[in-house]
């Protein structure tokens, strides 16, 4: 594992640090809007006083801290390997690049040290999950991985009372930050709950404390609402969603290719606002994200 001599310092500091995933460069948008979203959480994160990481495979190596030439290079490739859980053993034995999904990013994250991880929205239960078993390694990650995830609830293109079960019967905290409402991505109620709402990133970072305190391992869903004005019209992102999936079925996709295939039919669906929903939402959590890590740097403290 290399870490860049931006995320050494601050970790050696005991200062915050933020990780972020690749997936949403290399698999989640368009270029170049990828690169200038990408350049711009990390921005984020910094005007807030924490390090952004942005987590990769490179060269067979554990990435945490990309240059810019590398989050370049990443957003123009087309031939980058999606890395989940499963993947990270052959990418890394065999020297490819790869970019993480939240799975992945979060094994690194613990790996390096790193508390707080923010992405755009984690994976889950997919719709037909009870005929085809396609469920995300995104949740049974957060079982497992002590790391605190700050995303905009679940992708909608999801069973989401599904993922909450899953989240639930894994122990997995679900904490509205600001909202007693689960967000869905795009919009921000899905109509289901949260456990708990919590209206300060220090309380949150209490929570979070408290439960790996505890000996309870595992990590936590931190489910902050995309902001108000950049909402989408539920009923235009739901249509969209589902003409999109009904596309998928009938193309054959499958597996760790299904998402990036919706994202890009949404996209394309809803003429272009479900990219500035992507991107608002995905900066609203890197300010959040920030937060929390130097709330809980205090914790620790």
């Amino acid at each position: 594992m290399t870490l860049s001599a931006e995320v050494q310092v601050a970790l050696a500091a005991g200062q915050p640090v933020v990780a972020l995933e690749s997936t949403i460069i290399s698999h989640g948008m368009p270029y170049p809007e990828n690169l200038a979203t990408a350049r711009r959480v990390e921005n984020i994160v910094r005007q807030e006083g924490a390090t952004p990481a942005t987590i990769a495979v490179v060269g067979g190596r554990l990435r945490v801290g990309l240059s810019d030439v590398e989050l370049t290079a990443f957003a123009a490739r087309d031939d980058v390997v999606k890395v989940s859980r499963r993947d990270l053993p052959m990418v890394v034995a065999r020297g490819l690049d790869g970019s993480t999904t939240v799975a992945a990013t979060m094994i690194i994250s613990a790996l390096a040290g790193i508390e707080v991880f923010v992405t755009g929205g984690i994976g889950g239960v997919h719709r037909g999950a009870p005929e085809t078993f396609d469920v995300s390694a995104d949740l049974l990650e957060l079982a497992r991985t002590p790391v605190a995830v700050v995303c905009a609830g679940a992708k909608s293109i999801l069973d989401l009372g599904l993922t909450l079960e899953v989240l639930e019967t894994h122990g997995v905290p679900v904490l509205g930050f600001k909202t007693d409402r689960f967000p869905a991505f795009f919009v921000r109620d899905s109509g289901f709950g949260v456990d708990t709402q919590v209206d300060s990133v220090d309380e949150l970072a209490a929570i979070v404390r408290t439960k790996w305190d505890l000996g309870l391992g595992g990590g936590v869903v931190v489910a902050n609402p995309i902001p108000r004005d950049v909402e989408m019209e539920p009923a235009l992102a739901d249509g969209a969603i589902r003409q999109a999936i009904g596309e998928a079925a009938t193309a054959g996709v499958t597996g760790k290719d299904v998402t990036p295939f919706l994202l890009s039919r949404i996209e394309s669906l809803t003429k272009g606002a479900s990219l500035v929903a992507n991107r608002a939402l995905i900066e609203n959590n890197a300010l959040v994200g920030a937060r929390l890590a130097a709330a809980l740097v205090a914790t620790r403290r």
